[in-house]
């Protein structure tokens, strides 16, 4: 049994006993069967207290009724022995009040509505009083015994909850300093030797008089500037304080040409659909890169799990952001093993966190007809440290 068990165990047990003895000195003695049936009621009460953290605002609710039989019981209900009366200055109260009236405060939505049965507790508490009693008398015990609770659970909730935010922002300035120290050790290593790569491609594409040499030089060169600016890219959305900025005055440009995937794919037999929805806008280079390896992981995918298939791309562009929707139906044939094996669904994982760091979203998922689908929704304009200055 958890720690929150053992607690509600205690909790129920203490007001039972405090409801024992509230039978023998609150209420007046009553003729069987009201003595048991009031009794019965009361202890109900008690045990209702074992559903505060799940259902702190019905049990509640539920101990407002007993007040409000309580009330009935000494002077309604017939039974009670001839002249007996209540002390003046009793309080018919249930002994499980104060513990609802705490759970609410601590368990509750938070909302104004939650405290409403308290509030129906304590009139029927003062509506109850006898008639040698002033409510003035009265009304200072049951606000203690509601209002006290419902206080002091406030406090404790508004306490765990502003260790929980710095809890959580701790562990954000934790996970921002983790960023900036990758970005630093990816632009200092990684970048540092790609561009050497690119310098030296260059300058054998101006050396070479090999012909074959040259253009595999201006190949290995563009290639390596194209993984420059990615790594840009992420070098700044890394060493961001938190994701990435929406911006509209940041850099634009269009969505990177996806028919040179469309046509890698085609031409190991997957035939590739597309279709564009909206007028075709200008999006910050990060975000037209992301895209572009969003179509390439899917299609490459595709290739790899789901030969044979038919693949649908579509693009949509909306006021603020591009949608892209990758669907392929079943395969209809078996792909290669190793081929298959290769990755380990690595791809998938590294550009979901690729896409969240610019605040876009990816659901990659299989589908009723035996097929897959990836889709990817991202802001048309983000700032990166160092973009759009």
């Amino acid at each position: 049994m958890g720690r929150a068990r053992i607690v509600d165990v205690g909790v129920v047990a203490l007001a039972g006993l405090l409801t024992s003895v509230n039978m023998a000195t609150q209420i007046p003695a009553f003729r069987a069967p009201y003595d048991a049936i009031v009794g019965g009621l009361l202890l109900t009460g008690a045990l209702s207290l074992w559903f505060r953290r799940r259902a702190p605002v019905p049990v509640a609710w539920f101990i407002a009724g007993l007040a409000a039989m309580l009330v009935a019981a000494v002077w309604m209900w017939p039974g009670a022995e001839p002249g007996t009366q209540s002390e003046a200055d009793s309080t018919l109260l249930p002994a499980a009040a104060p513990f609802a009236a705490y759970s609410v405060a601590v368990f509750g939505r938070g909302r104004r509505s939650d405290l409403l049965p308290l509030a129906v507790v304590v009139g029927i508490a003062c509506l109850g009083v006898p008639p040698a009693a002033r409510v003035s008398i009265v009304i200072g015990p049951v606000l203690t015994l509601v209002g006290g609770p419902a206080v002091l659970g406030r406090y404790l909730r508004a306490r765990a909850e502003r260790r929980e935010r710095e809890h959580q922002l701790s562990a954000e300035r934790a996970r921002i300093r983790e960023r900036q120290r990758l970005a630093a050790e990816v632009h200092d290593i990684v970048s540092h030797r790609v561009s050497v790569m690119v310098l030296q491609a260059g300058a054998l594409h101006l050396t070479t008089a090999d012909e074959s040499a040259r253009r595999a030089a201006g190949e290995l060169r563009a290639t390596g500037c194209q993984a420059l600016a990615e790594l840009r890219d992420l070098v700044g959305l890394l060493s961001a304080d938190g994701p990435a900025q929406t911006s509209a005055h940041a850099d634009r440009e269009p969505l990177p040409d996806l028919s040179v995937l469309v046509e890698s794919s085609e031409s190991v037999g997957i035939p590739v659909e597309t279709r564009t929805v909206g007028d075709p806008a200008l999006v910050s280079p990060a975000v037209g890169r992301t895209v572009y390896r969003v179509v390439q992981e899917a299609l490459t995918n595709v290739t790899k799990h789901a030969p044979g298939s038919r693949v649908r791309l579509e693009v949509r562009y909306l006021p603020a952001e591009v949608e892209v929707s990758i669907h392929n139906t079943a395969p209809t044939g078996t792909g290669d093993a190793a081929l298959t094996s290769a990755g380990g669904g690595a791809g998938l994982l590294g550009l979901r966190r690729r896409i969240e760091l610019i605040n876009g979203t990816l659901r990659a998922e299989p589908c009723a007809d035996g097929g897959f689908r990836v889709d990817a929704w991202l802001p048309s304009f983000v700032r990166a440290t160092g973009e759009g200055r």
